[in-house]
């Protein structure tokens, strides 16, 4: 859904990857890109590697000897290799925590990686002996990615444990931050309870358009952003959680500011694992809303980690039907037969803008072939195991792996067959759009709450369209199509979507704008007075600058490219205006 958008074609790059899984691995098909260790710790790019990873708590050290070890190119190695030496190395600023934490009594909000730990009752005699295993660490590096402080992190693991959701994880971690914003709040006015962070996110907005951080990029609009009764804000712990449930689908209690309850809804779509802050900063702007962050595999048979931030009700979701398989045997049976028994896939990782070359399945087959074994050693295993979770391969035949063809990719995402194919459309188009779409099946599930509310259709106005996956979302739901605006500066996405209105007959009217910077003020209010105001505007902005592939501008909303997300949060705001 979030395709780049730009008026000027050739400033940006239109090839980056979606967001990559937990640590985002390097575009490039070459899978010995390693540099000589030599060169490793002077370059630039490993400069923000050692920072990065030293911002986590490990040390220099440590960091620069798991970059000689595993090459610059693959963060998830280097990561393993860091919590392997952390398991082994008795170094309190990594150690477990082996007693429950009173959140009320301790500035969780405040807590940061220091050497100095005795304020937290951390003692060597409490690390234990499991304390890093590969489950741990791999949800610990999640919860990190996702901006919560390192202690904070292993406290809620040690609590929750390590086979704990991640929405419990999250929701424990927010829960004792609100725990001490509410007993701060109270000691200053302990007769008022308020949500404050609206008053720090409304002064940080000005802040930031008045100031000189002012993206070149953003028009923002001469209104003043829309005002919230901060009596109408309840405090309440925030719908985070990268699982829809334990169990089918459970209902997501929170309250929402009168003054933003109800149409004209908004809905915003961006990759989970983003730089920290950057999810903090669009809630802020966005009226203080906190997002879902969703993993489709709930939906399908592919893991895509989003955040979502919207003002639909969020009660009587349902999903659509018929419910996608889940797992990659059931969805792709074509493979079954051929599935490795020390292959545990069950679920392919985020479908990516990009594919394997046929370099990388040949050296598998090779690999594989030079065994001579029916099961390989496990070496071979774990090498073959990881160039295909890192390239969604399956398996087509004995020692045969391959990648995923653009009409698979179109299944796993909930898109209709052959959407993108034909039209003078090339493979290389089509996988780039597709990795850069919304899973349907998700976007419906919360979308799904308005088809009671409008029987006769909605007008939509659609940002950053893509391929339209917001638009067969609604059409899937059965919610007719009145009057849909879209914005999308790809000339090949524009005309999938096109193509995609007329096979389907709509009779309703699409109208086309080629880039979100040329909807202004004048074109807002003339659309409104034309259909008589739009009922939901949607849209994912670009994730170039946020997606853990990027690693030389991943520089978060304040990206050349990310940074149109202030677009979106301008025609919102215009339509929110003027709407109310």
């Amino acid at each position: 859904m979030h395709s780049q958008g730009s008026s000027s074609r050739n400033q940006y790059d239109w090839d980056s990857d979606d967001e990559l899984e937990v640590f985002g691995m390097p575009q490039e098909s070459n899978v010995h890109g390693v540099e000589e260790s030599g060169s490793t710790c002077s370059s630039a790019k490993n400069s923000k590697l050692i920072h990065h990873f030293v911002g986590m708590g490990f040390s220099v050290e440590e960091v620069i000897k798991a970059i000689e070890e595993d090459g610059e190119d693959n963060e998830e190695n280097i990561l393993e290799t860091l919590l392997t030496l952390a398991a082994t190395i008795d170094d309190p600023m990594r150690e477990a925590f082996t007693e429950p934490c009173d959140f009320a009594k301790k500035s969780v909000t405040t807590i940061d990686i220091s050497d100095d730990d005795d304020d937290y009752g951390i003692t060597d005699s409490e690390i234990e002996e499991d304390a890093f295993t590969s489950e741990k660490d791999e949800t610990l590096s999640i919860l990190v990615n996702m901006g919560y402080p390192f202690k904070e992190a292993l406290i809620a693991i040690d609590k929750c444990g390590p086979g704990a959701d991640l929405s419990d994880l999250a929701d424990f971690i927010c829960a004792a931050q609100l725990e001490k914003e509410i007993e701060s709040h109270l000691q200053d006015r302990p007769n008022r309870i308020h949500d404050t962070s609206l008053h720090v996110h409304k002064r940080s907005r000005d802040h930031y358009y008045n100031g000189k951080k002012k993206s070149r990029m953003c028009r923002t609009s001469q209104k003043k952003p829309l005002e919230i009764d901060m009596e109408e804000i309840e405090l309440s712990i925030p719908t985070n959680g990268f699982s829809i449930a334990k169990g089918l689908y459970p209902r997501v209690v929170r309250k929402i500011p009168d003054k933003l309850a109800g149409p004209p809804y908004f809905y915003y779509e961006n990759v989970a694992i983003a730089p920290v802050g950057v999810w903090n900063k669009i809630s802020n702007f966005l009226y203080g809303i906190q997002p879902e962050f969703v993993d489709s595999k709930l939906f399908c048979a592919s893991t895509r980690k989003r955040g979502y931030i919207h003002n639909l009700p969020t009660e009587n979701r349902f999903p659509l039907l018929p419910i996608q398989p889940l797992t990659v045997q059931e969805a792709l049976p074509n493979t079954r037969q051929w599935w490795p028994k020390w292959d545990r896939r069950t679920q392919l990782n985020c479908l990516l803008t990009s594919i394997g070359a046929a370099t990388v399945t040949e050296k598998i087959r090779r690999d594989l072939e030079e065994c001579g074994a029916e099961t390989p050693p496990p070496n071979v295993q774990d090498t073959v195991l990881k160039l295909c979770k890192k390239w969604n391969l399956v398996w087509v035949g004995k020692n045969k792996v391959a990648t995923l063809e653009p009409d698979e990719y179109e299944m796993l995402l909930g898109f209709p067959k052959d959407h993108t194919r034909g039209g003078g459309i090339s493979r290389t188009d089509r996988y780039k759009a597709l990795g850069n779409a919304f899973q349907v099946d998700t976007v419906a599930y919360h979308l799904s709450v308005l088809k009671d509310q409008y029987p006769n259709g909605v007008n939509v106005l659609s940002l950053f369209s893509g391929i339209g996956g917001a638009e067969i979302a609604l059409h899937r739901l059965g919610i007719k199509l009145k009057n849909v605006v879209s914005a999308e500066i790809s000339e090949v996405n524009r005309n999938i979507l096109r193509c995609w209105w007329e096979q389907t007959e709509q009779r309703g009217n699409l109208f086309e704008v080629e880039d979100v910077q040329r909807v202004t003020s004048e074109h807002i209010s003339h659309w409104i007075n034309r259909f008589g105001g739009f009922d939901l505007v949607i849209g994912g902005s670009p994730c170039n600058n946020l997606s853990g592939s990027n690693r030389v501008s991943r520089d978060g909303l304040e990206g050349e490219h990310s940074s149109l997300f202030y677009e979106y949060y301008r025609i919102v705001n215009e339509v929110m205006q003027a709407q109310r």
